[in-house]
């Protein structure tokens, strides 16, 4: 049998580099059709001619391909639906993504301008305490203050006082809420904010989960009304018929955050726009879309005090930039002592992730 080889390309890509193109194309259209498999699909079909895998392979070998890895399960009305290990996919690939736009330096582990329980050694010693590793004395300056001690080596004696030990990088744990906005107002005007906004709470959720596991983090999303979600249902995310009720999305983080024990207490809240309802004291919706409405900004302002009185701090993370949407986010960062980023879509994610990592390394004092 006679094999017949093409000429070599530097840059050309291999049918795995294809299909793993196309893979990555699937989740990113699966997170922004909500998770609705056959839409996102029918969507990568129309596309499909465009794509240099479309020589070698067709569509329907690619959906086997995808089954075949457990990415995509038929459900009861013969449907096609992602599965556990497609929704781990789409955080994977929202972390890369994230991670593919920081320089390292912007990265940290998870040092604080504190000396504590940790494992990164800091030049500076102390003397040793009961309880102390072993691994963290430094023997240099012990048998240094050992030989000080008794300048004759026949009568060398180590004694407890010349032990040394070192001190360590404080490792403080965090626990955040990622207050999401799914009101109309983020799929208006022919933009998708709704999908970079998920994409970042995935990633996020990823970073915690393999690089600080101790860490908490919590979803919510509010509309007219704040609800809680697990990680495993952001990509169904839709945004709806809704008003912006951020009170009522920074009282259920403030509740979820004072049941927990971590040092550092932060909520990122992701919006693009105004407050624009709250609940009245008899429960009801007062809602008002028009301009920034006196009542709804005092009520929100006052959670974000409560927020600061508590001991958490607001990153808000604005989506538009209109003049009275930047005033109203200024008074509230104000009276949080909380962040503020105008950061637009592209780099959102960028953004969140650096402040989330920095704002580990410190323990926060309001």
């Amino acid at each position: 049998m006679r094999i017949r080889y093409s000429r070599w390309t530097e840059h050309a890509e291999t049918a795995e580099h294809h299909l793993r193109r196309l893979l990555r194309s699937f989740a990113f259209l699966l997170l922004q059709t909500n998770g609705d498999a056959e839409e996102a699909l029918e969507l990568l079909r129309i596309t499909w001619q465009n794509s240099p895998a479309a020589t070698t392979l067709t569509m329907d070998q690619f959906i086997d391909f995808v089954r075949a890895q457990g990415y995509l399960q038929q459900n009861a009305q013969g449907q096609l639906e992602p599965t556990a290990k497609a929704l781990q996919l789409l955080r994977m690939q929202a972390l890369e993504e994230i991670f593919r736009s920081l320089r390292k330096s912007d990265l940290g582990l998870h040092e604080t301008v504190h000396s504590g329980q940790g494992v990164e050694w800091l030049p500076e010693t102390r003397p040793y305490s009961f309880g102390d590793q072993p691994s963290l004395i430094d023997a240099t300056e012990t048998l240094t203050n050992a030989l000080l001690r008794t300048p004759d080596i026949a009568t060398f004696q180590l004694h407890y006082d010349d032990v040394r030990v070192h001190e360590t990088e404080h490792l403080t744990s965090c626990a955040t809420v990622v207050l999401l906005d799914v009101s109309h107002s983020m799929v208006l005007y022919g933009e998708d904010r709704m999908t970079p906004a998920k994409l970042v709470a995935l990633a996020l959720a990823e970073l915690i989960r393999t690089r600080y596991p101790k860490d908490t983090l919590e979803v919510v999303i509010f509309g007219d009304e704040a609800r809680r979600i697990s990680v495993a249902d952001i990509p169904f995310v839709t945004a709806g018929p809704f008003h912006t009720n951020t009170r009522d999305g920074l009282r259920l983080a403030r509740a979820i955050l004072r049941r927990c024990q971590d040092a550092n207490k932060q909520i990122f809240m992701l919006t693009d726009g105004k407050p624009s309802a709250i609940f009245d004291e008899a429960g009801r919706l007062y809602k008002n879309a028009f301009g920034l409405d006196p009542r709804i900004v005092a009520k929100t302002l006052d959670e974000a005090v409560a927020c600061r009185r508590d001991g958490i701090v607001i990153s808000t993370f604005m989506l538009a930039r209109d003049p009275y949407l930047v005033n109203f986010v200024e008074e509230l960062t104000r009276v949080n002592r909380g962040r503020a980023f105008y950061c637009g879509l592209r780099r959102l994610g960028e953004t969140v992730f650096v402040d989330y990592i920095l704002n580990r390394r410190k323990t926060f004092r309001m």
